[in-house]
């Protein structure tokens, strides 16, 4: 079984649409078990959805958000994703919210990663996870050239370090395991040339070579990829 994918012309459609629909689902959460736990990836592309979101008058004092992944880097530098959730995200009525970093002394990524992993380790069911996919098919920072890639798609801890060959920084990243222990899976994408990946990964079945391809070609948590040309 393979995911749901759903095209927008173009950017503002998706966006206000999917804003929509987390929304709702987080709403439903918090309903149902007093809390709502939200997963959301670093890059470029989620922004514009971040900004969206911020506004929402949700009760975010009881929605917590994590990042899939971080690149090991101080939460002031400028390719930190944490930077960019705290300056898009957790702003304006969003502010509320809780955010479990990833981020510990910075002295040994080892020891971050320990800490993050006891932190993270009774954490309940995510309600909605948003992934983004690299030009590589990566996701989270699951990169197929990496020499940890077997153990982030194997491994039951909540996270694990990685150093990718094609791309700056050491990270921590989410595995496989924790992020399909979620409710509700999201892949955002832009553009010809991840529309043209998604493809490629579409008309393969999961495999190494392509991370994302676990995540879209799996029928235990409900997935959808949205997509727009522009």
């Amino acid at each position: 079984m393979s995911a749901e994918v759903i095209h927008f012309d173009d950017e503002e459609r998706l966006v206000a649409q999917f804003s929509q629909q987390i929304e709702q689902q987080l709403e439903a959460a918090i309903r149902a078990r007093g809390q709502a736990y939200l997963v959301v990836s670093g890059g470029r592309t989620p922004l514009k959805l971040f900004d969206r979101l911020s506004q929402s008058t949700l009760a975010w004092d009881k929605v917590t958000v994590l990042l899939a992944d971080e690149r090991w880097v101080s939460a002031d530098h400028a390719d930190s994703n944490e930077a960019m959730v705290r300056q898009h995200l957790l702003v304006a009525n969003a502010r509320q919210a809780s955010f479990i970093s990833m981020l510990g002394d910075m002295q040994n990524i080892s020891d971050d990663v320990d800490s993050f992993n006891a932190k993270a380790a009774n954490l309940p069911t995510f309600d909605v996870v948003i992934l983004g996919m690299g030009d590589d098919a990566h996701t989270a920072s699951l990169f197929p050239c990496s020499t940890q890639l077997t153990d982030g798609l194997q491994s039951s801890l909540p996270a694990l370090a990685v150093t990718p060959n094609t791309a700056p920084h050491q990270r921590i990243s989410l595995t496989r395991a924790r992020l399909l222990n979620s409710r509700q899976l999201y892949l955002q994408l832009k553009g010809n040339a991840k529309r043209q990946v998604l493809q490629h990964v579409l008309e393969q079945g999961p495999r190494d070579s392509l991370p994302i391809s676990y995540f879209i070609h799996q029928s235990d948590v409900p997935m959808q990829v949205l997509l727009a040309d522009a």
